[in-house]
């Protein structure tokens, strides 16, 4: 189906896992991405125009990549006895609008148009709240390990789709956790490349 013909399907309603009555068009849930619908989602504050982009990284537990603990953490189904590391984490609600596993799987949890809850007490250019008007990425990955020639690609083409959607979030407005949360958020970390990132998403943009 093409962009246009997405634009005109009629929106089809999704019964949101925490409750309320909200709406959600197809074109919140992305071509390519496996659908996992997160309960840790809300409606945003009405007439909130999303203009931020905000990447993370998470790894669970940390540095070990591959099993499917990230799905049960934004699911609510993460086994505290699994590991020593989930005793402290299992009981947390949290969520992002998308994952990108190492080999650039897709995944999404929240609609585009809903408050996913990722960026936690945070503040961007005076404004505090930025799960109000942002849209969370999360790569599967840590501070200090590259991150996968597949995870860039991925990136690069999912923004561009967002941007498409929400033209608000222009190059400055794309950020790291880091930049929303200093001092109390590292991620995406030093071994996120942002030069080749942006040189993916110009060549989108350009070819």
């Amino acid at each position: 189906m093409s962009r246009a013909d997405r634009d005109r399907a009629p929106a089809v309603a999704h019964a949101p896992p925490n409750g309320d009555d909200a709406v959600v068009a197809d074109r919140d849930w992305l071509s390519g991405a496996d659908r996992l619908p997160s309960p840790n989602q809300d409606a945003r504050p009405a007439g909130m125009e999303v203009d931020l982009l905000v990447i993370h990284n998470i790894s669970l537990p940390p540095g070990q990549f591959g099993d499917r603990w990230i799905e049960d953490l934004f699911l609510n189904r993460l086994d505290p006895s699994a590991h020593r590391y989930f005793a402290a984490i299992a009981g947390l609600r949290v969520s992002a609008h998308l994952l990108i596993r190492r080999a650039g799987e897709l995944i999404q949890f929240v609609p585009l148009s809903r408050r996913a809850w990722h960026a936690g007490q945070s503040c961007f250019a005076g404004r505090t709240a930025c799960n109000d008007f942002s849209i969370g990425i999360e790569l599967e990955g840590a501070d200090q390990i590259p991150f996968t020639a597949e995870q860039y690609r991925c990136l690069a083409r999912v923004t561009q789709q967002i941007r498409s959607q929400y033209p608000a979030i222009e190059s400055g407005r794309i950020v790291g956790h880091s930049d929303i949360a200093p001092g109390r958020k590292t991620d995406p970390g030093p071994a996120f490349d942002w030069v080749h990132y942006r040189a993916l998403l110009t060549a989108l943009q350009t070819g």
